[in-house]
């Protein structure tokens, strides 16, 4: 799937474009099986444990900024969440062109806020 004109950037946000277009076999392409997800809501190992939650929720991310840095890459973006739009920061791992691990961090109170009471 990769070529070695890839860099962990590239891959990431070939995921991100996937994901946006709900493309998510596409999208899966890019994580490796066991892909961990660490989140401030929840946690999933293995990447088809995320991909599920992908389906369902649908998420379309407005990136503002990406940086890398060796086989790290950091994004920052927006979604809409449960009704509410947050900024998020997320830390994606690409090992062997694939993403490995995932740490996204965001201020859940407007999301916990939608949720009924």
């Amino acid at each position: 799937m990769t070529t070695a004109n890839e860099t962990p950037r590239s891959i990431v946000l070939a995921l991100i474009d996937a994901l946006n277009k709900e493309d998510f076999e596409k999208a899966r392409r890019y994580t490796s099986d066991d892909m961990t997800f660490e989140g401030v809501l929840g946690k999933r190992d293995g990447a088809d444990a995320y991909f599920e939650d992908m389906k369902k929720m649908k998420l379309k991310y407005k990136l503002q900024q990406s940086f890398e840095e060796g086989n790290d890459v950091c994004l920052f973006y927006t979604l809409a969440l449960s009704g509410a739009e947050v900024f998020c920061a997320a830390w994606y791992q690409v090992v062997q062109g694939r993403v490995v691990s995932l740490k996204v961090v965001f201020d859940p109170r407007p999301v916990l806020a939608q949720q009924p009471k």
